[in-house]
Order: structure tokens, then C-alpha cells, then sequence
């Protein structure tokens, strides 16, 4: 059997149960693991949080804290890199390594600027234009997601689709238009 890598999402003190039902479904798909630390702005049996996960909560490993101690004594030596519109680092420039950690923070106030300064060589950032604050928490989960992925050439990952009602066999080739 092949030891494939993991990534988990840390999401800390979410606050809108759209993004944390659509980052499950990001979990859910890639087969990363979701983290939820406490407090959060929901309970977890809202109905806009499921409704945004849609049917893939079976697929879902995904554990709760209490609190950001709580996870820090729970994943001790956990490779974390935090994502915040504040870090210096795009994110990728950074060789994600097997078991990373991508942590994100509230959706009103990011993650707490000492958190940060502990971990100056592990914030990364998006890059965006100057006058947009940020960008919606779970697209920019998504794309944490899928860069970690690529560096580790998506294991375990589906990367060819299939066609419904036809067969790609049959498509004409492409003349460039």
C-alpha cells in the first residue's frame, strides 16, 4: 500500500456556514481533512452549512476543537502555514510538505496578528490587488488546496473526466478557433 500524504484545512473560528459548507465539499472531493477550532458563528447542524456541503458529508474526516490550544495539544509538531492577507510570502513559493497544515481564520478579522508573528516563515499570502481586502474564505481555501495538491501531483486524485451522452473519441479535433 502507498503512504499517500494528508492535508488539513484549519479553519479557526469560522463565522458563515456557507464557506465552511463549501470548504467541506472541498475537503470532501480532494480528501483533505477539515479541522473546525471553537468558537464558531454556527452550530454545526445548521441547515445552510449542510445544504452548502450537499450529500458529501459521508466522505468528510473532519474533527473539532475547542480551541486553538485545544488543537495545538491534540496535533503536536502539526507543519502549519497560515494564510492571511497580512503575510510577506505568496503562497506559492512554498514547498508545502507531506501533512501540511493550511490554516485560514475568521471570515471578519483573519487570523490573530500575534499568531502570526510567531510563525513569520510560515504566513503566506494570496496575492490580490491593493484595494480588495480579501478575498471569500472558502475560494481562498480552494486555492490553498489545489496548489499544496499540484506540488504533490494530485495523489489519489481523478484527473480525467468523462462525457455523459458522447464519447471523447468522437470529438473533431480542434482547428484553433
Amino acid at each position: 500500500m502507498i503512504d499517500l500524504p494528508t492535508l488539513n484545512i484549519v479553519l479557526v473560528e469560522p463565522q458563515i456556514p456557507q464557506n465552511t459548507g463549501n470548504i467541506a465539499r472541498t475537503c470532501a472531493a480532494t480528501g483533505a481533512r477539515l479541522h473546525l477550532v471553537e468558537p464558531m458563528g454556527f452550530r454545526v447542524d445548521d441547515k445552510k452549512l449542510k445544504r452548502a456541503g450537499l450529500d458529501y458529508w459521508y466522505l468528510l474526516d473532519i474533527t473539532y476543537y475547542d480551541s486553538w490550544d485545544d488543537f495545538l495539544a491534540r496535533n503536536p509538531g502539526a507543519q502549519c502555514f497560515f494564510f492571511s492577507t497580512k503575510a510577506r510570502m505568496r503562497h506559492s513559493d512554498v514547498k508545502y510538505p507531506a501533512d501540511s497544515y493550511l490554516v485560514f481564520g475568521r471570515e471578519d478579522a483573519g487570523l490573530p496578528e500575534s499568531l502570526l508573528l510567531r510563525h513569520p516563515d510560515r504566513c503566506v499570502r494570496l496575492p490580490m490587488r491593493g484595494e480588495a481586502r480579501s478575498l471569500n474564505l472558502s475560494n481562498a481555501v480552494a486555492v490553498g488546496v489545489y496548489e499544496a495538491l499540484r506540488q504533490w501531483d494530485y495523489p489519489a486524485l481523478q484527473w480525467q473526466g468523462r462525457l455523459h451522452h458522447s464519447n471523447w473519441e468522437d470529438a473533431a479535433p480542434d482547428e484553433g478557433r
